[in-house]
């Protein structure tokens, strides 16, 4: 991939065996996302937070073998931040992974960030559909160089799964 982050291919490496054979599908929905993020924020500041985010915010499918993955992504997420030294970080990633799922606007703390991933996140998982007003030639061209690789049926398979083990609680990992 041309367009590779430093950030984002260090931290991918070190799950890839966690991950296993959904790495490539994973990785492509990383970069969309990231990407997504780029278009709906151009601001240098927080293109880091971005990377870290996008890693983390639905690693718990792999690291803690659920569909309930918010939490452990959290947790995985503040681990790293801790590690590398930017405790200052962690209130706001953490929020960026909560609400990431949120169907509804998000006003709270850390309001830009968060609303940028929560709308990155949605224009890759309903292919384009929502796109929030960014370019809809530069989100097919996103989509075009940063092939699905099965990610959403992926998605698909893992939620019915959970569906038929927790059929009161079926999409756990969606926030009101």
């Amino acid at each position: 991939m041309d367009d590779s982050n430093r950030t984002i291919e260090a931290l991918l490496e070190k799950f890839r065996p966690v991950i296993g054979l959904d790495f490539s599908k994973y990785r492509n929905h990383i970069y969309r996302v990231f990407f997504n993020c780029l278009l709906l924020d151009s601001d240098e500041a927080n293109k880091e937070k971005y990377a870290i985010a996008v890693v983390f915010h639905d690693i718990g499918i792999w690291t803690d073998h659920t569909i309930d993955y918010l939490n452990p992504s959290i947790e995985q997420a503040r681990i790293y931040l801790t590690e590398i030294g930017k405790q200052h970080w962690i209130e706001e990633i953490s929020l960026m992974i909560y609400w990431h799922h949120k169907i509804s606007r998000y006003q709270g703390k850390h309001h830009q960030t968060v609303e940028n991933f929560r709308k990155a996140d949605w224009i890759d998982v309903s292919l384009g559909l929502v796109s929030f007003g960014v370019d809809k030639r530069a989100l097919k061209e996103n989509r075009r160089n940063i092939p699905n690789l099965g990610f959403h049926f992926f998605l698909i398979r893992e939620t019915s799964k959970n569906f038929f083990r927790h059929p009161l609680n079926p999409l756990p990992m969606f926030t009101k």
